[in-house]
């Protein structure tokens, strides 16, 4: 029994000696628990369109969409637009002649709600359903064709709202969500990539007009304008607003407002009612190989200044034609929407700092951007959202442009299709010198007068490269 004894302990003593010498040879491991973590958001309380610093982040992973697409739902609306002369209620048939329909999407727990500008254009009334069946009124606080954005108001408390991303932190190949409205089918999320940004399709009008487009291969149909494009972490970074098509259905392409532009654009209309646009004052074109091979460019990329206004900022700072814009404030504009976009985010009297290149050389300047009036003033929403009304876009003559045509007046810069100013079949380029009777020779004068007339309008002018004076008339409301 005692040889069995003595064999057991030393057994035992053996086999605790080993793993105290294996422990002591052995070098230490990690030991990593994967555990799911909730998704992280940011900007969380205060402004929604502060300017407080974006986080950048990847933010593809995990691809799980599921707590993304459960946060955001809610705070994406249903919006519908009943046109002026119909007689039908908001939410009566979706097929009722006089409406249309879009989504939006709310970004703070007071009722303010962003969609597109096209959804709500000449609507008399404004009617939205939130994801939970609810029904409000609209007021329409403002509107940029230019950006086709729009900004509205309902009265409630409480209500979920979107998050605001960082747009500028996504990445080619990025995993999104977009998450719509639709009448009569509640909210809808479908997924995809970023297949890429920057991108121009000419569908805005207006000399200001930025395209900077998100594009992606999620899927967006009629009824989504104006929802939600976000990203795996539940934060919106893109207005949904536009898709190429032959059928009129999706087939494989949808563009997006990045968020960036869309956080300035409407904190403007919010605290302004009306977009305050900083101008850098130059005529681009986009850099072609042959430019490149004549300018000595390294790449085909950059934005080509053909024209620098007299007295704007650009003006200012000493840019000049055959300069290459290469960057804004440190972001690489390779093409003319990329820069467009980033200048986009300013207001008059901010300063930026472009980088370009002359004769092969690198350099930079301070800019102090102008409104279109060439000052750094900001634009009263009254009088602008007048003369977009009447259907154009005006801006004051400079001193050397007023010298070269030998009058004083305000110069006609674009004309809204189907506006009452179209349809005089006036022209770009027209120089309004008198109103009536009256002589014109800033906007302010402009506005003043026509709000003066009544019935009938006469609007006399000169063109730049047309002898005599011409004249266009038009009726007010």
């Amino acid at each position: 029994m005692k040889q069995y004894m003595v064999i057991g302990i030393t057994s035992l003593l053996s086999a605790t000696l080993a793993v105290l010498l294996y422990r002591l040879v052995e070098p230490s491991r990690e030991v990593i628990i994967r555990e799911h973590s909730p998704a992280t958001y940011a900007n969380i309380g205060g402004d929604p369109l502060s300017d407080a610093p974006l986080r950048s982040f990847l933010s593809s992973a995990p691809t799980n969409f599921i707590i993304a697409a459960e946060a955001v739902t809610p705070s994406v609306v249903n919006i519908k637009t009943l046109q002026s002369g119909s007689g039908f209620d908001f939410w009566g048939s979706s097929n009722s002649y006089g409406t249309s329909s879009g989504s939006g999407v709310i970004i703070s727990a007071d009722g303010l709600i962003i969609t597109n500008n096209h959804v709500i254009e000449n609507g008399s009334r404004i009617g939205v359903t939130l994801n939970d069946q609810r029904e409000f009124e609209a007021k329409l606080i403002g509107a940029d064709p230019s950006t086709d954005l729009a900004l509205l108001k309902i009265e409630a408390e409480g209500l979920p709202f979107i998050r605001m991303g960082n747009s500028d932190s996504l990445r080619i190949g990025e995993w999104v969500l977009a998450v719509g409205n639709p009448f009569n089918l509640e909210s809808t999320v479908t997924a995809g990539i970023v297949s890429a940004k920057g991108r121009s399709i000419d569908i805005l009008e207006g000399q200001d007009k930025i395209e900077s487009f998100i594009q992606t291969d999620a899927a967006v149909n009629p009824g989504n304008s104006g929802g939600a494009l976000v990203n795996t972490n539940g934060e919106l970074i893109g207005i949904n607003t536009a898709i190429i098509t032959r059928s009129g259905r999706y087939e494989g392409y949808s563009f997006a407002v990045p968020s960036n532009l869309v956080r300035k654009v409407v904190k403007d209309l919010r605290d302004y009612g009306v977009v305050q646009r900083g101008m850098l004052g130059v005529f681009v074109d986009k850099i072609t190989v042959d430019r490149a091979r004549e300018l000595g460019l390294e790449a085909i990329e950059g934005v080509y200044i053909s024209r620098v206004s007299p007295g704007s900022g650009a003006d200012d700072a000493g840019l000049q034609r055959g300069d290459v814009i290469v960057g804004i404030n440190g972001v690489k504009t390779r093409t003319v929407p990329e820069m467009q976009e980033q200048v986009g985010r300013y207001r008059p009297g901010n300063s930026i700092t472009v980088e370009y290149i002359r004769q092969g050389k690198k350099d930079s300047a301070k800019v102090v951007l102008k409104n279109k009036n060439n000052n750094i003033t900001l634009v009263a929403s009254s009088d602008e959202q007048f003369i977009k009304e009447l259907g154009f876009e005006l801006q004051n003559l400079s001193r050397d442009e007023a010298k070269q045509f030998g009058a004083s007046g305000v110069k006609v810069i674009s004309i809204y299709r189907g506006s009452r100013i179209e349809r005089t079949n006036m022209e770009p380029g027209f120089i309004i010198t008198k109103v009536g009777e009256k002589k014109i020779t800033k906007i302010e004068d402009f506005v003043k007068e026509i709000r003066k007339s009544k019935g009938k309008v006469m609007i006399e002018g000169i063109y730049e490269d047309y002898p005599g004076e011409y004249y266009y008339a038009f009726a007010l409301d």
